[in-house]
């Protein structure tokens, strides 16, 4: 009933917030966890959530930032490390940087500005000449990610190589003889046979078998005898016989000739027989010879022991106290070395060597001139065959008998345009030039006569002579490339004639010297007379391009020069000419002239020098020798994709004239030859003189008055293809007009009238301007017989009337056909473009034209033309901003802020943002500060941007200001600079600096902008995303210039919009705003990391650091405390989230760590507190990382810090059992998912074992007690209400291994580099639970970054996983291997799981292996010193926590857990070698831990040196031997130099449990290591009188003793049966050592379990627990012995034959060590199937537990026994139980020999 009331409420509330709070969502979108459509489920992992999950967390408001700074200013300015808490005072300015043109002067004439009256061409040469205008921000390259940050090391430049144990050869053979012998000693070799003496079987001389033996000397002096199968002794030998165990060697010939017996200590013998008796005989005085030197040396130890044993007394202080003095020395030593060459975490996290280039932002350049595909042609040689000698004396050279001209330009017959203007080359031989009068002087090439207005311009230009006079290479440029566009060259030659009968002698062959001469006389007469005027002649035409890319056709040469026709001379039929250039069918009907053009095509070099523009301004590097290369102009097509803003003056009009009609004029008598003669006037008056600025031709004056096109001889109609390229006036007006003069040219040389070479037939004229624009494109016009005054008044002829004294020809029809072509920067076509200017220039000068009419102009530029918008993009903008702050009427401004919309969504559409780019950054610049005029630019556009944001108004607008709105806050931002600058208020305080409404506009439109953000990422997702980055990016900015706490204030109403179980997108956008911001340059110190107590001064050492998200620490340290509860929000959601989260923290880590400004040690312990918090944020979710529940269920009744230690994990005797087994097994099995967080025995494995031979069928037998228990307190209780983020509720779900791994290097580079006092507070301030949490949390960093060698990176790499540890067992019966293989199988994938490394976060390709082995190995050392650091430092200031209870405390247990897990986890070389000094020093701290008490940490510790005892690694080997001695001398001071029992016995049981763990031990590495022990006590001063050396080899000779009587296990590794069978023939043999018994026990039980031999192994727990209680009973500490199990099991009295010796004095058994296990039993019966057997065993618990008065166990008993008489009831009413009975069997005689061992061996049953 509540909880339907409390959703009725929530649902309630939320209706009523979403009606009233625009920017909050709605309920249905909070209810459902949708994610871009799709709904996210809960994936199958658990959630553990209540309905209040959606609850907003608290908020928590940021603190007054300006006032903290003013309160605290003494405080700030006494700190050390002042500069992290301050902003830099220079932190922005502006700076002006010169515009850097491309050519050697500005390309704007001097006199422009003055002759501009026009708005808008003041404003393109105010855009053109102005200075670019940057906010320099002095910090900035601190802004971004940390792959931006400046000086960074991402990775160190050398790693060290380390060592590591896994990566040693496998089957690399060692020198056995370099390593188990020693100079000087007895040795010897050969054949013998071998008996095999197994005790079941009688020795006959079948069961001999030939080896070769091999006796060796070890390093401490005994000897060993190795035997082979061959001769190969460098090979691991395949036993080994211990002669310190041996008593004697005798003859023994009853089995074999010439054998003899080796009789050993425990009673067994060896049996060996020799080829021959001579052999015989000296094998059995070498080994006799050993054994009596052996006994000597014996006695004699024994005599100096006694001799010296009083002597010894009183030497004991004195020595403890020497070995004190050497340990404070190995303690600064072991500090010194950790310290030096250490290497920052994260410059090897994989995350830092990914080349990730999403976040940089693009590289932002200013405004240049862009070309296309840049192309040099070089004119070389025009030539035909018709040649001959020109000059009067006929001495001269063969050249061509009459002038030429070429003309080249680009056609694209693909789009059937002319992309470039004309290119005139003239190639003539100089005395052929002279053939036209005039040329070869050029008086006025530079200056152009005093009548030239722009001859102060040109003079400026600084040509030298002849520089342009006969230009020869040309450069053009092409913006769009293809293999369609054609080079064409146009020859014209001086008029003559007809083109037929001018170009016919070039085309016979026949006779050409008399020809030549002909020509030659005819062309002198035309080239005096008429040396003005051109005919057409021939055309060539080559393709300039092999593909779209742009490569260069230079293999192509010019095609044959073929003849012009006087038809077909049009630029459309050049194009159909064009067209079937390809088709040489077509080609070759047209006429060809002899001879060769010679031009070539090249790239442009970058560095090209001599090169002048198209407007004649030589480009930098202008060198003025020879002659220049000329830049042709390019016609770029009208499309905005292709167009660019313009940044150079350039105002050229291109005039073609088409067409004349002439054929129906009656005025004139003669009008063939017609030339068309063009000039530029700016008056229509009779005096008026031509201007002089036609581009002249080579040759002629740079600028000309008149050019002529082309004549064609007799036509009345004639057509025309002439360029005439006129430079017009900066302003032009309305008298500004084209005259074209028509004349007829006689040809005639005969007539009478020579002096009338020309006659004018009429005239035409084309006013240049048309309501404001130049005019474009094609006219018709009409042809004026006579030109009188005024001429322009009748511009309309006929149809005016106006001009009476006007004659037109032929009716005043359109005669005449021209065209322009307009390349202006400072004029538009575009009438929208020209209306808006024209309308702003009558505003600022009358001030009549009304706002109202603004809007309607303003609205129409959403008309304009988009190559002109991005043409004139710069002074489009800088005008539009220009109205918005003159604007006095809000609908103007949202006006402008509309149209700025559009033109940014068009360059943006076009993909050409990165103009806006330039704009904003180089050439915007707010009209400077005036105090009178208050309005901004930041100030009404972020007003307008509120309107245009708002609901009602035009959604498409709203959204596209959405998309784009970067550019409206990135012009914010630099209108805030100029502001503070300009105004000088960027010297005063922060809260002074804007106006308090710039405040509440710019709050109005974060406020406005959020909900778009959370609402419309479903519609419009491009446009929210945008919009949110922009929105960080801008606040970002803002704490450059604005009130800081305000900038916070905004961040706070940002995050409040977003609620828990918000989608995964709406996730995405937080995280990416938060990423942004706090990438902000002065994060830090935005942080205020600095003390925030009570007093008024306070010093850092003093501190009292928050390590929790409290309300305080969220406050005072805003943005780090936003972050952090964030993610502890986020780590509660789904991978997606929490990834995205953790990548965000991880990031901004890295960047702190690689960022130079922080690089003391000083400022990195100084940031780390900032992330203290991080600490309790992974202890909420450490359940998460390691699995808390794993602990039997017999801790539960002590303290809930004994709880947190899983005992399987302080057991060692277990093998296997310490946190190998619980992480390894669980943390990482849980993690991905393959195991159960809640199973109870860490040392079973969890896998479901369905098949297993003791329960065949059911559904529960692989789940544990723990996992039944429906009342089972969870550990997430101890967590409700304690988290920050706000959530009721905490997930369940384990994190995955990546996500894992980045928190746990942030955490680890958190305590690598706070300092030793924060430590200290951090551990002080912990509770008991939150301490374990923390060494649980380092330990699991060990077990994640672990090194897993080369072989696994290969293997992973390639995909192939892990391959199978266990093949042989494949070979097993079919009968009894299916559970086996499916068991191993699962076993195998779970390994596969658990063993995965770094690398699962690399891929192939990134890094090859050796460099990835390199990473993770550093990876792995550098984790395992920073967990050492760590260990270290509490240690040395918790020492009487840890010896409370003589060390055995539950803290005491963790720690030497994590100590325990560096031996258990591979390590490099390096670091072990400093883990073993850890250890000494431990072991020296705390000597009762290990010698006092219950013996299971000295297990432990034993089992993992023993176990490197036996490393690959010589050195690994040596330091543990050496720990191992040193273990054992101090049990031996701390027992008063009596014995050291305890480790004596604890390594015995340890090398036992290694041969039962099978790990290959007993070989000549572990020998080596024994002898390094013995070595250590005959050579160690202190203690060389006292009986430990001998009890040293005798304890070597035990382990040698177990070695041999374990021998056979090696050889049945892969039979299970027979192994354990062997197992359980040891432990009979142990019945006076209980904890050897319990050893092989266990032992047995670990082999049934991997096997899914649940009953059997429930049956080794029976004994277990009834050898402990038989001894426990015979001590009277319980009440019962094992005669209590036999209900059980009969075979129970087997521990009844316990035997009370030597063995019995260090047995630390007791009730709750017996509790533990009965629990164990319990639980493998219930695996087992065996319900009926649980209440047996809990008989004997339950009292106990009603003695303790312990209620919740007992109801957790009572509980499962309910669980286990029901299961029974089930199992009895469905008969899905199937038990087997079981028998041993064994077989005897000569059939056994054919056999390899019993069939069956199953135990205990």
């Amino acid at each position: 009933m509540g909880c339907t009331t409390s959703v009725v409420l929530l649902e309630g509330m939320r209706s009523i917030l979403e009606r009233n709070c625009g920017y909050i969502k709605g309920a249905a979108e909070l209810s459902a966890l949708e994610d871009d459509g799709e709904t996210l489920s809960l994936r199958g992992s658990q959630l553990c959530v209540s309905t209040t999950h959606l609850v907003k967390p608290k908020i928590i408001e940021p603190l007054d930032y300006e006032n903290v700074l003013l309160q605290r200013k003494t405080q700030i300015i006494s700190d050390v490390l002042r500069d992290m808490l301050q902003f830099p005072m220079d932190d922005f300015q502006i700076s002006t940087l010169r515009r850097q043109g491309r050519t050697l002067f500005s390309t704007v004439p001097e006199t422009a500005e003055k002759e501009a009256h026009s708005l808008f061409v003041q404003e393109c040469i105010h855009t053109y000449k102005s200075d670019w205008h940057v906010v320099n921000y002095k910090y900035e390259k601190y802004s971004g990610d940390f792959r931006q940050l400046p000086n960074k090391v991402l990775r160190p430049e050398k790693l060290a190589a380390h060592l590591f144990e896994v990566d040693e050869d496998v089957e690399k053979d060692e020198d056995t003889a370099s390593l188990g012998s020693q100079k000087g000693g007895v040795s010897k070799h050969g054949w013998l046979y071998k008996g095999n003496m197994n005790s079941a079987i009688s020795v006959t001389m079948r069961s001999f078998k030939r080896r070769y033996f091999h006796l060796a000397q070890l390093g401490d002096g005994s000897y060993n005898l190795n035997f082979y199968k061959d001769e190969n002794t460098t090979k691991e030998p395949k036993g080994t016989i211990f002669l310190d165990s041996c008593m004697g060697v005798v003859q023994n010939s009853k089995v074999r000739r010439f054998a003899f017996e080796l009789k050993m200590q425990d009673k067994s013998t060896f049996l060996l027989a020799a080829d021959s008796e001579a052999e015989m005989e000296e094998w059995i005085g070498t080994l006799n010879k050993i054994l009596h030197s052996s006994f000597e040396q014996a006695m004699q130890e024994k005599r100096n022991v006694e001799l010296h044993d009083d002597e010894e007394q009183g030497k004991t202080d004195l020595t403890s106290g020497s070995f004190q003095d050497s340990f404070q020395t190995a303690r600064d030593i072991e500090s010194k070395t950790r310290s030096e060459a250490r290497l920052k975490l994260f410059t090897l996290d994989p995350d830092t060597q990914k080349l990730d280039f999403s976040g940089i932002e693009p590289d932002v350049r200013q405004f240049e001139e862009k070309f296309g595909k840049r192309v040099l042609v070089s004119c070389h040689d025009l030539s035909f065959n018709l040649q001959g000698c020109v000059a009067e004396s006929e001495e001269g050279p063969t050249t061509n008998v009459e002038p030429f001209y070429v003309v080249l330009s680009l056609f694209d017959v693909q789009n059937s345009r002319k992309i470039s203007a004309d290119f005139h080359v003239d190639l003539n031989h100089p005395l052929v030039r002279q053939m036209t009068p005039g040329s070869g002087s050029r008086p006025d090439v530079i200056n152009g006569g005093d009548d030239d207005p722009s001859a102060g311009r040109r003079q400026a230009s600084g040509l030298p002579t002849g520089a342009l006079e006969y230009p020869r290479q040309g450069v053009f440029s092409v913006t769009c490339p293809h293999p369609e566009i054609f080079l064409v060259a146009r020859v014209e030659k001086v008029l003559q004639g007809g083109i037929t009968h001018c170009t016919e002698p070039y085309m016979k062959c026949s006779d050409s010297t008399k020809m030549a001469q002909k020509v030659l006389k005819n062309a002198k007469m035309a080239c005096s007379r008429l040396g003005q005027y051109r005919m057409p002649f021939a055309w060539a035409a080559r393709p300039v391009f092999k593909d779209a890319s742009g490569t260069l056709d230079k293999s192509f040469r010019f095609s044959a020069l073929y003849r012009q026709d006087s038809s077909k001379l049009s630029d459309e039929d050049m194009f159909k000419l064009l067209t079937d250039f390809r088709k040489p069918e077509k080609m070759a009907k047209l006429p060809v002239l002899l001879g060769n053009l010679d031009v070539t095509i090249d790239s442009v070099a970058p560095d090209v020098t001599n090169c002048v523009t198209s407007s004649y301004i030589p480009v930098r590097a202008f060198e003025g020798s020879g002659p220049a290369l000329l830049e042709v102009e390019e016609f770029v097509p009208f499309i905005a994709k292709c167009s660019q803003p313009f940044t150079i003056y350039k105002n050229h009009l291109y005039v073609y004239p088409k067409h004349l009609k002439y054929d129906g004029q009656k005025c004139f008598a003669k009008a063939r030859n017609i030339a068309v003669c063009i000039e530029f006037k700016d008056s229509d008056e009779d005096e008026a003189q031509p201007v002089k600025c036609i581009y002249g031709h080579p040759g002629a004056p740079l600028f000309t008055k008149q050019a002529y096109a082309t004549v064609l001889h007799h036509q009345q109609n004639p057509e025309f293809y002439d360029e005439i390229k006129i430079e017009l006036p900066t302003q032009l007006h309305e008298k500004h007009h084209l005259l074209f003069t028509f004349y007829h040219v006689s040809c005639d040389s005969n007539s009478k009238k020579k002096d009338l070479v020309e006659s004018a037939v009429g005239s035409a004229w084309l006013p240049l301007l048309r309501d404001g624009r130049v005019t474009m494109n094609e006219q018709p016009l009409p042809v004026a017989a006579n030109l009188p005054a005024g001429y322009l008044g009748s511009q309309d002829g006929i149809n005016k009337h106006s001009g009476s004294e006007i004659k037109w020809v032929d009716g005043g029809k359109p005669l005449f056909k021209v065209s322009t072509h307009l390349v202006s920067t400072v004029y538009t076509q575009d009438q929208h473009l020209h209306n808006f200017f024209h309308h702003c220039q009558i505003m600022e000068t009358s001030g009549q034209a009304s706002e109202g009419d603004l809007v309607k102009y303003l609205k129409s530029l959403h008309a304009m033309e988009g190559h002109v918008m991005v043409n004139f993009l710069p002074t489009v903008l800088n005008q539009l901003f220009c109205v918005l702050t003159r604007a006095t009427h809000e609908d103007v401004a949202v006006n402008v802020t509309r149209v700025m919309v559009h033109v940014v969504a068009q360059c943006h559409e076009e993909g050409l943002e990165h103009y806006l780019r330039s704009y904003i950054k180089f050439v915007f610049k707010p009209e400077p500060y005036s105090s009178t005029d208050v309005k901004t630019v930041h100030e009404e556009l972020s007003k307008a941007m509120t309107a245009i944001l708002k609901p009602s108004t035009d959604f498409l607008t709203s959204n596209k200001l959405l998309k784009y709105s970067w550019y409206f806050f990135e012009a914010l931002v630099k209108s805030m600079a100029h502001y503070l600058i300009e105004s000088g208020k960027v010297k005063l305080s922060r809260n002074q600096r804007f106006s308090a409404s710039y405040y509440h506009a710019a709050e109005t439109l974060v406020n406005m902008l959020m909900p778009h953000i959370t609402q419309k990422y479903k519609d419009n997702l491009d446009a929210a995303r945008n919009a949110n980055h922009s929105l960080a990016v801008f606040i970002k900015r803002c704490f450059t210039f604005m009130d800081r706490g305000f900038v916070l204030k905004q961040i706070n109403n940002y995050m409040n919009c977003f609620m828990p179980g918000d989608p995964k997108t709406l996730y995405e956008f937080k995280f990416e705003f938060l990423r942004v911001v706090c990438n902000h340059e002065h994060y830090v110190p935005l942080n205020l990391p600095m003390p925030f107590g009570k007093g008024r001064i306070q010093r850092f050492q003093d501190l009292q650091l928050d390590y929790s998200l409290n309300d305080d620490f969220c406050q005072n340290h805003f943005l780090v405390g936003l972050l952090l509860r964030e993610v502890g929000s986020a780590l509660q959601e789904f991978r997606e989230i929490r990834q995205i989260a953790i990548q965000v923290l991880k990031g901004l880590m890295i960047k702190h760590t690689l960022d130079d400004r922080y690089a003391a040690k000083s400022q990195q312990a100084r940031l780390a507190t900032l992330y203290l918090p991080l600490f309790g944020l992974l202890q909420e979710n450490v359940y998460r990382l390691d699995v808390k529940e794993s602990a039997p269920l017999a801790n539960h009744n002590n303290s809930r810090e004994d709880y947190l230690v899983p005992n399987s994990m302080v057991t060692p005797q277990k093998p296997g059992s310490c946190v190998e087994n619980a992480l390894h097994k669980d943390v990482f099995g849980v993690i991905s998912g393959t195991a159960s967080p809640h199973n109870s025995t860490p040392n079973v494995s969890s896998v479901h074992h369905a098949d297993s031979r003791g329960s065949l069928i059911s559904t529960d037998s692989g789940s544990s007690l723990q996992d039944k228990s429906s009342d089972k307190t969870n550990s997430l209780e101890k967590y409700q209400g304690a988290s920050a983020m706000g959530s009721a509720g905490l997930r369940c779900d384990k994190l995955d291994r990546d996500e894992v791994k980045n928190m746990l290097m942030c955490l680890l580079h958190v305590l690598k580099s706070m300092s030793e006092e924060a430590l200290f507070a951090y551990w002080n301030k912990a509770a008991p639970l939150e301490l374990m949490d923390f060494f649980t949390l380092i330990e699991v960093c060990l077990h994640q970054f672990r090194y897993m060698g080369k072989r696994f990176i290969v293997r992973s790499q390639e995909g192939a996983g892990p391959v199978a540890p266990d093949r042989k067992s494949l070979t097993l019966p079919v009968s009894r291997n299916r559970t086996g293989i499916l068991h191993a199988r699962l076993q195998q994938l779970g390994t596969l799981e658990n063993a995965h490394t770094f690398n699962n976060m690399y891929s192939p390709m990134e890094a090859d292996v050796s460099s990835q082995c390199l990473l993770e190995a550093n990876v792995s050392t550098e984790v395992c010193l920073t967990v050492l650091d760590t260990l270290s430092i509490f240690i040395m200031g918790f020492k009487t926590q840890l010896n409370s209870d003589l060390g055995h405390n539950p803290l005491m247990k963790k720690v030497f857990q994590v100590h325990l897990c560096f031996l258990q986890i591979p390590q490099s070389e390096a670091a072990l070698k400093q883990v073993f000094t850890s250890l000494r020093t431990f072991i020296y701290k705390f000597p009762c831990t290990f010698f006092d008490g219950r013996a299971d940490m000295c297990a432990s510790l034993c089992y993992e040196i023993l176990k490197c005892c036996n490393s690959k690694l010589s050195s690994i080997r040596s330091d543990a031997a050496h720990l191992l001695y040193f273990l054992m001398k101090s049990n031996f001071d701390y027992t008063g130099r009596k014995s050291f029992v305890r480790t004596h016995l604890q390594v015995v049981i340890a090398v036992s449990q290694l041969i039962a763990d099978v790990i290959g031990i007993g070989g000549t590495r572990f020998q080596q290591s024994l002898s390094i022990i013995n070595n250590c006590a005959n050579s160690d001063k202190s203690i060389k009188h006292t009986a430990f050396p001998s009890d040293v080899k005798d304890l070597t000779k035990r382990i040698r003793t177990v070695l041999m009587a374990t021998e056979q296990m090696k050889e049945h590794e892969n039979d299970p049966e027979m192994l354990v069978d062997l197992q359980y023939s040891l432990a009979k043999s142990y019945t006076s050592t209980p904890e050897l018994r319990k050893t092989w026990l266990d032992s047995m039980a670990r082999i049934h379990n991997k096997n899914g031999d649940l009953s059997e192994a429930a049956m080794c727990y029976v004994h277990v627990a009834a050898l402990v209680a038989e001894y426990l009973w015979r001590k009277g500490m319980f009440r019962q012995g094992c005669s209590s199990f036999r209900v059980t099991t009969p075979n129970i009295d087997e521990e009844a034959a316990m035997m009370e010796d030597v063995g019995m004095q260090d047995v630390h058994f007791n009730e709750e060590v017996l509790m533990e296990l009965l629990e164990e039993c319990a639980d493998g019966l219930w695996k087992a199937e065996r319900y009926e057997l649980i209440a047996d065993v809990y008989r004997l618990i339950i009292p106990i537990y009603e003695q303790r008065r312990d209620f919740e166990k007992l109801t957790h008993l009572y509980d499962t026994l309910h669980r286990a008489y029901t299961k029974v009831m089930e199992v009895m009413h469905s008969g899905k139980r199937l038990l087997g009975t079981y028998f041993r069997v064994a077989f005897f005689g000569q059939i056994s020999l054919l056999l390899s061992s019993p069939l069956r061996g199953c135990g205990l049953l």
